[in-house]
């Protein structure tokens, strides 16, 4: 997937972001059966303790890291299918996805994966692409794998009269998308291996974001954000304006701060200092609040020169102040015109700054699995929101009734 470089974000409004328009999850924990259709630009989920907000944050994590560290690594760190697949369920877990590699005309694209495990060992049960060929065309698969066997259709635009290659691969465990977007003989799997790939799903932890890593640019936050500092040093050296521009959002949110400064030390490890007016003496990020550390890494992410095409954010509003939460909203709509952004909260500040479409509320059933619902389909929300009110003000009075531990819905839970 090409990238655009630029300093300028009006510039960088033009690029061309690949996204994900549905998303369908069985068997993945709490996630027995989940659709997500019409996926929006910025997305976000709300819901009670439990209501599976975080495992649809997984999926993304899972596969993102399938393709990174491959589908054993990604499979046992999640304590395989025992802890994995839904509770008293058979069969395969299924992550199917269908996106765009860029604005409409651009076809829509169905990737499908599925894994099962046998002793203790995953592997790829069924694993296909398929696409159609102009508005009338109909859709047809061009990749089909199970089990490490399969063809695929060679080609920049496969189409379904193309001849199909048999491409075995060395494992089971091995997924096709990730082996053969690797060869030039496949740019629509590549494309979509470098999307995958190119994912940032955020773990942030302030307490790694207060090291001190060794000495050198780096261009993306880490999952953690433990190279903060590595990322300051890079956009003071590659794009001091960006860098600048984050300052002036910082400083807007954070009262008296003047600016961050990265120096490497004798050691040759990095240093991340906040300077504070009117004091001399900038403090070591080790000392610094939280919530500044916190605002950094997001605006850092947000303001990226080059951002991911897929961005996921969990809980934005810990450490940080209720009133810096509607900026910060406003930030993740703005920077939803470069990149898919994937948001979960609890916070009424945060989701007041979206619209009902926006919204994925979500909670268990009487059987324990995920159920959700967009809040522009919950009764009256629309002729609310027309008459003035804002989401986070209708969610916290109850008017949303489902996603509320104290409100009951149907065969949903009441305390």
């Amino acid at each position: 997937m090409a990238r655009l470089r630029t300093d300028n974000l009006e510039l960088s409004h033009t690029r061309n972001v690949a996204r994900i328009e549905y998303l369908k999850v069985q068997n993945y924990r709490a996630l027995k059966f989940l659709e997500l259709k019409e996926i929006t630009p910025l997305t976000i989920l709300l819901g009670p303790n439990g209501s599976g907000k975080s495992t649809i944050f997984d999926v993304f994590n899972f596969l993102s890291e399938c393709f990174q560290f491959g589908l054993r690594h990604a499979w046992d760190r999640r304590g395989r299918g025992s802890e994995l697949k839904s509770r008293d369920q058979t069969g395969p877990i299924v992550i199917e996805i269908k996106y765009r590699e860029g604005e409409k005309p651009s076809p829509l694209i169905t990737y499908h994966l599925a894994i099962d495990e046998e002793n203790g060992t995953p592997y790829v049960a069924e694993e296909w692409l398929q696409w159609r060929r102009g508005q009338r065309g109909r859709p047809f698969n061009f990749m089909e794998y199970k089990r490490g066997l399969g063809k695929v259709i060679i080609g920049d635009t496969p189409d379904d009269d193309a001849q199909r290659i048999e491409v075995p691969l060395r494992a089971q465990d091995l997924i096709a998308v990730n082996t053969l977007g690797q060869l030039a003989d496949h740019p629509r799997i590549a494309a979509l291996r470098d999307f995958i790939t190119d994912w940032y799903v955020s773990y942030l932890s302030i307490d790694d974001a207060r090291g001190q890593p060794e000495a050198g640019p780096q261009e993306r936050l880490s999952k953690t954000g433990d190279n903060l500092a590595n990322v300051v040093q890079y956009l003071k050296e590659r794009h001091p304006n960006r860098l600048d521009e984050i300052f002036q959002k910082l400083s807007q949110r954070i009262p008296r701060l003047e600016r961050v400064v990265a120096d490497a030390m004798p050691d040759g490890r990095l240093l991340l200092q906040i300077k504070d007016a009117p004091f001399d003496r900038p403090v070591m990020s080790r000392f610094a609040s939280d919530g500044t550390l916190k605002m950094l890494a997001y605006l850092v992410v947000l303001f990226d020169p080059d951002p991911p095409h897929f961005i996921g954010i969990e809980e934005p509003e810990n450490f940080l102040h209720t009133r810096l939460l509607n900026g910060l909203g406003e930030e993740c709509r703005a920077a939803s015109e470069r990149a898919q952004l994937l948001v979960t909260t609890h916070s009424p500040f945060f989701i007041n700054t979206l619209k009902p479409e926006e919204v994925r509320v979500l909670w268990r059933d009487i059987d324990g699995f995920t159920r959700s619902i967009k809040a522009s389909e919950i009764r009256g929300i629309k002729e609310f929101i027309n008459a003035g009110a804002t989401l986070g003000d209708l969610w916290t009075e109850g008017h949303f009734k489902v996603g509320d531990p104290l409100v009951s819905s149907g065969n949903y839970f009441v305390l």
